[in-house]
């Protein structure tokens, strides 16, 4: 069946990829396709082909020349927003993707990323005792058998933030993260020595500033909890909350006690424990700390206590007393809030806000339960810049030992830290001792 569209001979042959003019030949392609219906058709097609049309390359309709260009138009449009939308699709699950890779989800949070570390950690080797996957970290530097191993990220930051808050020498103080075991520091002595001269006078050469250098000793903090296997197999059980209070407890309670009064030997040599003198710092020596007498033995003068105070913060040169703060413990801070000014009003004055330290003599006042109580000869009150005058220097990984074998039913986590303290700037830090003199 032929028939005459235009000017040229068509067969039905054509309509299914026979080619033109009954000559064989592939079908023809979409773009030979809007070209045909374009050019070639006309509003009455011989018969069948409207049919055939249909069939191979869409509704009949399309025979309309300006109906077809509306369509075409139409189908690109739409074949542009699909595409446009599958693009925005792809970027958005990309998107997704680095945000997810770069910030891990919350501890607690359901259907979050979870770290690998941290699975391996707890799920594993906390729980089950298994060593694969988990970081290795050797306790001795010779023998990386030693067996320890570190504790996931959560958890170290978890038991710094609990130390910070139980350990109040640590919130103040400049603590120091380290590589390696030994740290040092140098402090300045003497400053640079300066002249006058005319404007054509001779200049000489000045003295050069001489350095000290300070070396915190420090030695391994450790805590040894235990848990029953049972309770690491509940999975009820918060293991990393407990871990980590538990290591934070121990540690703010050994460590807390060595910032003030720990004698150096294996540990961190507290402020307490230097040279003390009432020397100001021109004649005292270097890493000696000055006192200020309370004005008795075993307690402050009979007459205005005050005064002593006022004392023992102007003994802090000004530089220095930007930022500084008492430290005593309760029973002493128990004995000032009693003090008062001849008018009536008290010298101790609470926070006026929530999360606002107390002051005193508008300084902010820090307990230290680690503080000794007043008694004679006893040195009950610091003053002082301890960000600049005491150096807090730790290892910035906690490593953590399970032990299953030698308390069975129960499970030893053997947990240590290196850390070291001293007193870095002795200008920065006064002391009161409740002496006559």
């Amino acid at each position: 069946m032929k028939g005459s569209v235009g000017v040229k001979t068509w067969a039905h042959d054509d309509f299914m990829g026979e080619g033109l003019s009954g000559g064989k030949g592939p079908a023809p392609s979409p773009t030979a396709s809007r070209r045909l219906r374009r050019q070639d058709f006309v509003s009455s097609p011989p018969k069948g082909a409207r049919k055939l049309w249909a069939v191979h390359f869409g509704p009949p309709f399309f025979v309309e020349t300006g109906m077809t260009d509306q369509l075409e138009a139409s189908l690109d449009m739409v074949a542009q927003g699909e595409r446009i939308a599958g693009l925005a699709q792809e970027v958005a699950a990309l998107k997704g993707a680095l945000l997810s890779a770069q910030r891990p989800a919350l501890d607690g949070v359901k259907g979050g990323l979870e770290d690998p570390a941290r699975a391996a950690f707890v799920n594993r080797y906390v729980r089950q005792g298994h060593e694969a996957g988990v970081e290795l970290k050797s306790f001795s530097g010779a023998s990386g058998a030693a067996g320890g191993y570190a504790v996931p990220r959560e958890i170290d930051q978890l038991i710094g933030s609990t130390l910070k808050a139980m350990s109040p020498i640590r919130a103040i103080a400049n603590v120091v993260r380290t590589g390696s075991a030994g740290y040092r520091k140098l402090v300045n002595a003497g400053g640079i020595v300066s002249g006058w001269a005319s404007e054509t006078g001779a200049r000489g050469e000045t003295g050069t500033p001489s350095f000290n250098e300070i070396v915190p000793p420090g030695g391994e903090l450790f805590a040894n909890p235990a848990a029953s296997q049972a309770m690491l197999d509940d999975a009820q059980f918060d293991v990393e909350g407990w871990l980590a209070s538990e290591i934070a407890r121990e540690f703010a309670v050994a460590e807390g006690a060595a910032f003030v009064t720990g004698n150096g030997t294996n540990k961190p040599k507290g402020f307490l424990t230097y040279t003390t003198t009432n020397e100001g710092d021109a004649a005292r020596a270097f890493g000696s700390l000055q006192y200020v007498a309370s004005g008795a033995a075993g307690g402050f003068a009979a007459s205005n206590p005050q005064d002593k105070l006022i004392d023992l913060i102007q003994s802090l040169r000004a530089p220095y007393r930007q930022g500084a703060c008492f430290v005593m413990n309760s029973a002493t801070l128990s004995v000032i809030r009693k003090m008062k000014t001849s008018d009536g009003a008290f010298l101790w004055q609470p926070g006026l806000s929530a999360g606002q330290p107390a002051t005193l003599l508008g300084y902010p006042v820090v307990e230290a339960e680690d503080m000794p109580d007043i008694a004679a000869g006893s040195l009950s009150i610091a003053f002082g810049n301890f960000a600049m005058g005491y150096v807090i220097a730790e290892r910035s990984e906690t490593s953590i030992l399970r032990d299953p074998f030698s308390n069975k039913p129960f499970v030893h986590f053997y947990a240590v830290k290196r850390i070291g303290g001293g007193v870095a700037n002795s200008e920065a830090i006064k002391l009161m001792k409740f002496a006559a003199s």
